[in-house]
């Protein structure tokens, strides 16, 4: 029943999402570290996102504040930048053979991608690279984050 009544819920906000002017989006993000990600618009042009990942039999949570454009004079197809942090865990020493058991991270983040948003139907896909540097834990430059995003808009 709990099944029936959600399915019942995305059905009706998808009957009413309107795919070229979203508020919030959730989806799966796939790359080198994949996980689930939410973006929310507290503003027509910035929007907040928060990323949950998984890489290196761990963790990681990041959260952003991204400034959106429309790019190349084509409607549905947006620019986006911006900055943000991340706080993570993980337990593998294939990344520094130097480096043995749990690993917490902190640190910054940057963004910059193109996302598009479909008309016929409340979908969204977005292509972004995002570094990163952990000022505290495993200090380094993480420059290998290229992710593709699908989200589910409403």
């Amino acid at each position: 029943m709990k099944k029936i009544a959600i399915i019942i819920s995305f059905v009706l906000l998808a009957a009413g999402a309107q795919a070229q002017d979203y508020n919030t989006g959730i989806g799966l993000r796939g790359g080198l570290s994949n996980g689930l990600t939410i973006k929310h618009f507290i503003k027509s042009n910035t929007a907040v996102e928060g990323i949950l990942t998984s890489r290196w039999n761990g963790f990681n949570i990041t959260g952003l504040y991204e400034l959106h454009q429309q790019a190349f004079s084509t409607p549905g197809l947006n620019f986006y930048y911006g900055i943000g942090g991340h706080i993570g865990s993980w337990n593998d020493d294939k990344q520094d053979p130097t480096i043995t058991g749990t690993q917490t991270v902190i640190g910054v983040d940057g963004i910059i991608g193109l996302e598009y948003n479909f008309a016929e139907v409340p979908f969204n896909i977005s292509l972004d690279w995002k570094p990163a540097f952990n000022l505290v834990g495993y200090s380094n430059f993480w420059g290998d984050e290229l992710a593709l995003s699908i989200r589910f808009i409403f």
